[in-house]
């Protein structure tokens, strides 16, 4: 009975290949900022916030000291609630001002760039961070907006139909990305 929904299911990165990742997406990170301590994490939800204290824990390993992380929520912002719909908005929590810090908003998986252009409006309203930029698992493909992850796990093309899943054992119980195919309307 459990097996036809991962019927459905395919792996595109194993909890190890998972690990390596995240790994290079922090040493990434690093080089791009002249000073890890000015650095901030935000994730967007609901994956990307998970993702983000990920992130800050890998980075903390490699500079030695905390990485301020929390998250941002960008519901209010978007343009497009009508064709995705409403969900709860979730608490934005800063772990200090965004004001002279290097930002990287966080996600999981990066499809129209609609999310994120609503995350750097609602950034805004926060302050002025020195610079942002954007960190993503998966690019999936089909922007909508000319916005593209600078740091970014791995290119997926996908139909429509189909969707990614960042699994995290904190979350999940299990690791790995994977893309679902939904069934089409009948």
């Amino acid at each position: 009975m459990s097996e036809r929904p991962d019927a459905d299911r395919i792996a595109i990165l194993s909890d190890r290949e998972l690990s390596r990742t995240l790994s290079r997406l922090a040493s990434q990170v690093l080089e791009s900022v002249d000073d890890s301590q000015s650095l901030m994490l935000l994730g967007i939800p609901t994956r990307g916030v998970q993702l983000s204290q990920v992130l800050a824990r890998e980075l903390e390993r490699l500079t030695g000291h905390p990485i301020a992380q929390g998250s941002i929520d960008p519901t209010f912002h978007r343009d497009d609630l009508e064709r995705i719909g409403t969900r709860m908005p979730q608490v934005t929590t800063l772990p200090n001002s965004v004001e002279q810090r290097q930002v990287v908003l966080v996600d999981d998986v990066i499809f129209t760039g609609r999310t994120v252009r609503a995350a750097l409006e609602a950034l805004q309203s926060w302050g002025r961070p020195q610079r942002v930029m954007l960190l993503a698992m998966v690019d999936r493909g089909h922007r909508e907006l000319p916005i593209q992850p600078d740091f970014c796990g791995r290119v997926v093309p996908t139909r429509r139909n189909e969707t990614i899943e960042l699994r995290l054992r904190d979350v999940d119980d299990e690791e790995g990305v994977f893309l679902r195919r939904l069934n089409a309307p009948g």
